[in-house]
């Protein structure tokens, strides 16, 4: 998965959003400028090399608002189109930093 790959998309609005991120969005009161600015300025932290039906990646970025904003993308490099799976914004208590999973005991 590489980055610069759904940023492009982004940019150039080749994009497709779930239901399930529009419903999360939603419910979080994340605009889509907030998710897309997010995303343009933001870093993979974590892989899904096994999602199906393509690998998916975890991106960490801060809105044009200044909150942390955690994404799922996937990218099909075949079409050149990124989906947005699922956004939210992160629970302090479950990240460390906006970037590492707190170990629950």
């Amino acid at each position: 998965m590489i980055i610069n790959d759904i940023k492009l998309a982004v940019d150039v609005n080749k994009f497709f959003i779930s239901r399930h991120a529009k419903e999360e969005a939603e419910a979080d009161s994340l605009s889509l400028d907030e998710i897309l600015s997010s995303v343009t300025q933001g870093e993979i932290i974590e892989h899904y090399d096994d999602d199906k039906p393509l690998p998916s990646c975890l991106i960490y970025g801060q809105s044009n608002k200044d909150r942390p904003v955690h994404s799922v993308w996937a990218y099909n490099g075949d079409t050149g189109y990124a989906i947005l799976i699922t956004v939210y914004r992160p629970d302090p208590q479950k990240w460390i930093n906006w970037r590492i999973r707190r170990k629950i005991n």
